[in-house]
């Protein structure tokens, strides 16, 4: 439910190329890829959670669209990327924003689940509940243009 509500408030479409920052399990670029057809790049600190997404790729036929790749998020270029996706503590987000607001093209989409980017106000702010009644929420920006 909430993979499926970052999915659609990014608007995710074919032609995207998207970016999950602590990719675990890489479910959300799988799922990107299967639905959409689109390329998708994994990052995560866990090499047994990179081992995992790739098998999970394998399983899926996604392995020649997405990729999942082991190190700190802090040593990424991510310009490439139209939408970025994160399930990262808040003070990550809070760390990462300089970096994702300097290399990401004005319009670029990030979508967070549960946690905010301090000052930098979302478009939009979706509450999903699960049905194990737990809230979740979903958090869409938009890259500003640069001043």
């Amino acid at each position: 439910m909430v993979l499926d509500e970052m999915l659609k408030m990014a608007q995710v479409k074919g032609g995207d190329v998207l970016y999950d920052l602590g990719s675990g399990d890489g479910r959300i670029p799988i799922a990107a890829a299967k639905r959409f057809g689109t390329r998708g790049v994994g990052i995560d600190l866990d090499p047994r959670r990179i081992a995992e997404a790739n098998e999970n790729a394998r399983q899926a036929g996604v392995t020649d669209k997405v990729k999942f790749v082991a190190g700190d998020l802090f040593q990424f270029n991510f310009s490439q990327a139209s939408v970025v996706t994160l399930y990262l503590l808040p003070e990550v987000n809070l760390k990462l924003r300089p970096q994702l607001l300097s290399q990401l093209k004005p319009g670029t989409r990030v979508v967070s689940h549960n946690y905010h980017m301090g000052d930098w106000k979302p478009a939009r702010t979706k509450k999903v509940t699960t049905p194990d009644g737990v809230d979740h929420y979903v958090f869409f920006w938009r890259v500003p243009r640069r001043k």
